[in-house]
């Protein structure tokens, strides 16, 4: 089941992957790869996000 929370982080991941990640993972290692993503190319950091945020539990 989906909840309001998962939703909210699911909207910001489209706008602001980083952030999506840093809210579900924290700094690690994902938000890098996330960061490194976002520089050279913005859509593999939004997939990299939804990702992140859809598969976390």
């Amino acid at each position: 089941m989906v909840d309001s929370t998962k939703i909210i982080t699911v909207i910001i991941a489209v706008f602001l992957p980083f952030l999506a990640v840093f809210m579900v993972k924290g700094a690690g290692r994902d938000l890098l790869i996330n960061i490194i993503l976002c520089c050279f190319f913005w859509f593999p950091g939004i997939l990299h996000a939804l990702y992140v945020v859809l598969t976390s539990s």
